[in-house]
């Protein structure tokens, strides 16, 4: 399932799936419009910006649950810390800090937005990294949990890292339902990264609109980034 990422949460109504940051809900009122929609915690602004969360876990329930009504909203993302090393070089922490402060924050936010899903994430750089996370979230990944695996957005140029990483977190917990964040089309075009991923989402169209000329901010990209999305060719992965 391809869930588009958008900049205006009016522009959902458009289509069946989409991904919108809370950033860009605080203060609204009227309903998304999208068939099914996705909460995004914001992390990659926050932390890329900010090197820190501006809102609090409490801060962040409450904007969940103005949402709560909605039917089409299906999960809440956790605030997640991504382990990139310009991510880690803008808090001053490392991996294993971030990944402790993605399940704490996790812990916090759950028992306060009792109305919604919320997404928990996985976070690490090396496919030992998600492991060792994997294995410190516990029981807390129930069967079948429809879980994020988070730090890949930037390895689009690279694939296949993408696939030995979703493909490790798949032979210990071949049950999970993996989410990717920020999926471009050459990590899609992989076969086998679709096999291993229940859901994704991406804003990569507006990226590629802003640089060839074109509106960034225009849902008719997005559209035609869907419809690319739906019909590209796909390469046979290897077999893990």
């Amino acid at each position: 399932m391809f869930y588009v990422g958008l900049h205006q949460p009016s522009d959902a109504r458009f289509f069946d799936r989409a991904f919108i940051s809370v950033n860009r809900l605080r203060g609204r009122r009227k309903p998304v419009g999208a068939s099914a929609w996705i909460m995004d915690s914001g992390a990659f602004t926050e932390l890329s910006t900010h090197g820190r969360y501006r809102h609090s876990v409490e801060e962040y329930a409450a904007e969940a649950n103005r949402w709560a009504h909605d039917p089409a909203l299906q999960a809440v993302v956790a605030q997640d810390y991504m382990c990139e090393p310009w991510i880690l070089e803008k808090t001053g922490l490392t991996v294993e800090d971030h990944q402790r402060l993605t399940i704490e924050r996790y812990d916090a936010l759950l028992p306060l937005v009792p109305g919604n899903y919320v997404m928990p994430v996985l976070q690490g750089y090396t496919p030992a990294d998600y492991l060792r996370h994997l294995e410190a979230y516990g029981e807390r990944l129930a069967p079948e949990a429809w879980v994020g695996v988070g730090s890949v957005c930037k390895r689009n140029a690279s694939p296949r890292s993408i696939e030995t990483i979703l493909a490790a977190i798949k032979r210990v917990r071949p049950d999970l339902r993996l989410h990717g964040f920020g999926l471009k089309t050459t990590a899609l075009a992989l076969g086998t990264v679709r096999e291993l991923l229940h859901s994704a989402d991406s804003m990569a169209w507006s990226y590629a609109a802003r640089k060839q000329g074109r509106n960034g901010n225009d849902w008719r990209e997005a559209a035609r980034f869907v419809g690319r999305i739906a019909v590209q060719p796909v390469q046979l992965g290897w077999v893990f």
